[in-house]
């Protein structure tokens, strides 16, 4: 295990030869900020730094940006190239700051542009690159002690950046060749070496500068191995601020940062103190503060940074600051930060403010919805850090409710059925080694995730989105036919399944539909099995080209769902009943609901005339010679009004009240004979006289009784009647 990564060490090769005195001619005009210019006065010409300047301002920064972040355990080693190498620090902790490496530079002084060129070659500082790297640091040789007889895991790897002027590809591949025979003739002598180390794995960046306006002569080119130990890369690149950018792009990749801006910042204006701007300062971090966003998915943050449309940023909201630190914030990680523009007034203000004991919140710019505070800027021990705040749901905190995640209200969730999905996909230790068909080691992982994808090919997630996953009877199906290949056994038992579903549509039995979000009564039989078999379609065609035993399930769910003509017209004389029916409980409801007040009415008239004949039959009755009952037509009872009680709404007060009336005059009297021995609703009357006398029978109808005791029901006060027409029904007539 190699403990120590290529950025554990850096060595910067600046060329220090004359050609790097001449003009990068980016111009600065640096007289451009006197106000009161007196008139006549002619303005200073602009200035432009040389190839030497930008190249050490520019490592510069990317020193200063490394010790920022990395203060320990990631050293830079700086070497000036002319007629010789000039080792400017060593490897020790107490060489490394800025303060050594530009003293060391001042004592080097810029380039002379009078001296000669023959004698000065950048392949000098390349040389003493690598024997740098071949020397132990203070971290290497703490580890090696540590593993004594393991010495040999601690790694020894690194990396050279060089900042020339090149003159053409060729001689571009020329300093990789010197760079990889210095490496090997290095590491043959350090095998023999109890102070020095072979170098493992070494990185070659080499950057091309030129001044701006001309063409570069020397294109670039993308990482490439050389050998199992050096890999190169070029870059050609524009000096003055274009320089600055690459090397601020470059100490990003290097060291695994991210860039973060920090927006709305309030701060008061130089000119109107009593007004106040929001100024954006970016911060250059680690990029572990922005894995929470990975993980959400959250690209929405993203933008492109100043430094140009190749570097991103994840943007982040001021909030105001809190006066004390007495809050303790849940805090998952805390990473050093280092401004990306130091010098400028935002960053400066910023800066002082952290380092004054304040703490700033930062949140999540969002379009709608509630805030989200993902960070906060604090300093402990003059190092300001910038802490990850945890934005999900603590473990001290009770389980979410479901309707609170990202499908919001819905709750109908196959929970259970989730439970058992992931208990059968379940990852266990694979020891014995298996073989696919064709003879090619099956590697565990693929086979689990082509598992998973056949499970998945169709599961619904919603209870209300599915219907043969509610059904018991389908279980036997659904559980075989996500297999890779099937048995004649699980054959016969998805052919099984499929009989059950055809016998259970012929007994018209009901299936577990959802009716969430429907009004109503739902679909109706039909439309419910239709459903059901166009679900189990899907979920048999999402798995048929698994074997050709899962399209023998499918042909024979095809075949039991092609029905016969005669099912066909027994099931739409079914519908046409059914609608019929509904227009019938339609029009009663309806009928009952309107009209409530006739029904009362027509009560009060039906007792009004029971009423007046029960006077006219006492008449009759009195009268010693009274004839035969007028045959009059019965009245109709309530009872023969279309049957509210197919009606499954509400029962009206009039079918309450008829319904009592019925009961309590039924314990009044006993059934007529001849209804209950009637044949064909006829009764024959006077039996035994046509046994004894020869007698011709009458032959009434019993429709005629019935109406009379109709009537009779209805009326409360009708007792005399009833006993008048039971003696005129036992006389006899003779022929």
């Amino acid at each position: 295990m190699k403990i120590f990564s290529e950025s554990h060490k850096t060595v910067f090769v600046v060329d220090h030869c004359p050609y790097m005195a001449e003009s990068c001619r980016q111009h600065v005009e640096f007289d451009m900020l006197v106000k009161n210019r007196t008139q006549g006065i002619i303005p200073l010409a602009p200035i432009s730094k040389s190839l030497w300047t930008c190249s050490v301002e520019s490592s510069m920064e990317y020193c200063r940006i490394m010790y920022d972040i990395f203060p320990f355990k990631k050293l830079v080693n700086f070497i000036v190239s002319d007629s010789g190498a000039h080792v400017l620090n060593s490897w020790t902790q107490e060489d490394q700051n800025l303060q050594e490496l530009m003293a060391a530079l001042a004592a080097v002084g810029p380039p002379n542009p009078r001296a000669d060129p023959e004698c000065c070659s950048i392949l000098h500082g390349l040389v003493a690159a690598v024997e740098t790297l071949c020397k132990i640091t203070e971290y290497q040789h703490e580890a090696r002690t540590l593993l004594m007889e393991n010495a040999e895991r601690v790694g020894n790897r690194g990396r050279i950046i060089c900042i020339t002027n090149a003159k053409s590809d060729s001689h571009v591949r020329m300093l990789e060749d010197c760079v990889q025979e210095t490496i090997h003739e290095h590491n043959k002598l350090a095998a023999n070496s109890d102070h020095l180390m072979q170098i493992q794995k070494c990185e070659l960046v080499l950057i091309h500068t030129y001044p701006v306006g001309e063409d570069s002569l020397v294109s670039d080119r993308p990482k490439k191995e050389l050998s199992p130990v050096l890999t190169s890369e070029v870059h050609s690149v524009r000096a003055g601020r274009h320089l600055a950018t690459k090397l601020n792009i470059l100490v990003q990749q290097h060291f695994d940062l991210a860039s973060t801006t920090i927006t709305n910042i309030p701060m008061k204006e130089e000119q109107h103190a009593n007004t106040s701007a929001n100024y954006d300062v970016e911060l250059l971090h680690h990029k572990d503060a922005h894995v929470d966003f990975l993980k959400s998915g959250d690209t929405h943050l993203g933008g492109s940074s100043r430094e140009g449309p190749f570097k991103e940023t994840i943007t982040l909201k001021w909030c105001t600051p809190r006066t004390n630190n007495i809050e303790l914030h849940y805090c998952t990680g805390a990473y050093r930060i280092s401004p990306v523009d130091v010098n400028s007034r935002p960053s400066s203000c910023l800066t002082n403010f952290l380092l004054n004991g304040r703490s700033v919140l930062l949140e999540q710019p969002r379009k709608s919805g509630s805030k989200v505070i993902s960070h906060m800027l604090s300093s402990h021990g003059g190092e300001i850090f910038l802490h990850v705040l945890s934005s999900s749901r603590s473990i001290l905190e009770d389980p979410p409710s479901i309707s609170e995640g990202c499908g919001g209200r819905v709750t109908d969730y196959r929970i259970t059925d989730f439970g058992e999905f992931m208990r059968e996909n379940r990852l266990t230790p694979f020891l014995d080694p298996r073989y696919k068909i064709d003879g090619s080691l099956e590697i565990p992982l693929e086979r689990a995730k082509d598992q998973l994808e056949k499970h998945t090919r169709y599961w619904p997630m919603i209870i209300s989105q599915t219907t043969i996953f509610n059904m018991q009877a389908v279980v036997p199906l659904a559980s075989v036919i996500v297999k890779e290949s099937l048995t004649e056994e699980d054959v016969l038992n998805c052919q099984k399944t499929i009989y059950n579903l055809v016998d259970m549509e012929r007994k018209n039995d009901p299936l577990p539909i959802s009716t969430v979000g429907t009004r109503g009564k739902g679909p109706k039989r039909d439309e419910q099995y239709r459903i059901m078999w166009n679900e189990l379609e899907t979920l048999v065609r999402a798995h048929i080209n698994n074997s050709e035993k899962h399209q023998r399930v499918l042909e024979c769910l095809m075949a039991c769902r092609s029905k016969p003509p005669e099912e066909e017209e027994r099931k739409k004389r079914g519908r046409k009943r059914e609608d019929k029916e509904d227009k019938s409980e339609k029009a009663v409801k309806d009928y009952e609901q309107e009209k409530p007040w006739q029904d009362s009415e027509r009560l009060k008239g039906i007792l009004e005339r029971g009423k007046e004949e029960l006077a006219e039959a006492e008449i009759i009755k009195d009268s010693p010679d009274s004839p035969e009952p007028p045959n009059k037509k019965p009245l109709i009872e309530m009872d023969e009004t279309p049957q509210v009680e197919k009606s499954k709404g509400p029962v009206s007060l009039l079918s309450l009240w008829s319904n009592r009336i019925n009961t309590a005059n039924s314990r009044k009297h006993q059934e007529f004979a001849g209804r209950l021995n009637s044949v064909n609703n006829r009764a024959e009357l006077y039996q035994h006289l046509k046994e004894e006398n020869g007698f011709v029978l009458f032959i009434l109808e019993i429709r005629f009784v019935n109406c009379l005791y109709s009537l009779i029901k209805h009326c409360l006060l009708c007792s005399a009647i009833f006993h008048y027409y039971d003696e005129l029904i036992h006389v006899t007539y003779k022929e």
